[in-house]
């Protein structure tokens, strides 16, 4: 760029050289390289990914069933008219899941970053060998966990029933005891207490954020008196703000995507009371129960769709409240 004063003495712009610059050899190998090491995953990506998803919207156009596929039918957007318009189960199952998912994701949240911040203080002994146990229940398989906590809540010998009698007198076992999986207005929190018997994984990555946070942050603040508290909610909550988005993208899609616990439990009946009859548990029953896989495609990419836009929500709201050391406001 160069600058050339023009007639009225104001300086304005020229470009010069409008010519795009050649790569040098070494920048044309190092993107051949770069290429050569990102083709496996672009081919992974391309055959197990994007070449199925495009292979599922043709299936929503039809009336498919896998069993005999030669049977398919051309039927437009029917399928899409009926899961938008005709088939109100489809709401009421994304109205059940929203609904779990508003009470789980903010307890596991909260319960991942309190469990890193008590393994982050300087007074707590032994903190690896607690970051180890709290891990290691992410290692075992999901169907086995929901077994553990299907015993663990069980009304009449579960010892959260048990413990809970003990310590209050209330009459939590046998017959008449809390039915955590049992009770429409329990059961939604009983789900919630299987993920937090795997929270380790957040846990390990809010551990990682609150290592990256400044000490010095800490000393200034103590030196103009500043409490626990007061230094919780200043300095370390905003400066890990980027890890709890990280964190929340991730829960809302899973949440979203959540089944096994009902499957596991109930083979997709939605006891009680069609409580835990969720999307997913609803897109398996179309799909691989009743064997209409192009109705099952179709709601597929509704959610798909719907976990979309949730996340474009939430890289819009993120320019609000999430804070990047490097970032200019």
């Amino acid at each position: 760029m160069a600058l050339a004063p023009d007639r009225s003495g104001i300086a304005k712009t020229q470009v010069v050289g409008s010519k795009r610059r050649r790569w040098s050899r070494l920048e044309k190998s190092e993107m051949k390289w770069g290429v050569a090491f990102l083709s496996p995953w672009i081919i992974g990506f391309m055959a197990f990914y994007f070449l199925p998803m495009i292979a599922s919207f043709g299936f929503s156009l039809f009336n498919f069933n896998p069993a005999v596929p030669d049977q398919a039918r051309f039927i437009g957007f029917s399928n899409w008219q009926r899961a938008l318009f005709q088939d109100s189960e489809v709401w009421l199952s994304l109205v059940r899941t929203f609904h779990f998912s508003a009470i789980s994701l903010p307890i596991s949240l909260a319960f991942a970053l309190f469990l890193a911040i008590l393994l982050n203080s300087e007074y707590v002994l032994g903190k690896n060998i607690y970051r180890t146990l709290f891990y290691m229940p992410t290692m075992i398989p999901l169907v086995a966990t929901v077994l553990i906590w299907n015993g663990v809540l069980n009304e009449q010998t579960g010892w959260i029933n048990v413990i809970i009698e003990r310590l209050t007198g209330i009459r939590a076992t046998g017959p008449q005891g809390i039915r955590w999986l049992a009770d429409p207005n329990l059961v939604y929190y009983a789900y919630t207490m299987f993920g937090l018997w795997g929270v380790g994984n957040a846990m390990i990555i809010f551990l990682a954020g609150l290592q990256g946070v400044p000490t010095e942050l800490y000393e200034a603040a103590q030196i103009d008196g500043a409490g626990w508290f007061r230094r919780l909610f200043s300095i370390t909550i905003p400066l890990i703000t980027p890890v709890i988005f990280y964190q929340l993208v991730l829960g809302v899609i899973y949440s979203l995507q959540y089944f096994l616990a009902p499957f596991v439990l109930n083979q997709g009946t939605g006891f009680p009371e069609g409580k835990t009859r969720f999307f997913m548990v609803y897109f398996y029953k179309q799909s691989f129960t009743f064997f209409n896989m192009g109705y099952g495609a179709t709601l597929a990419w509704l959610m798909f769709i719907i976990a979309l836009v949730l996340t474009i929500v939430l890289f819009g709201t993120a320019r609000y409240w999430v804070y990047y050391a490097s970032e200019e406001r």
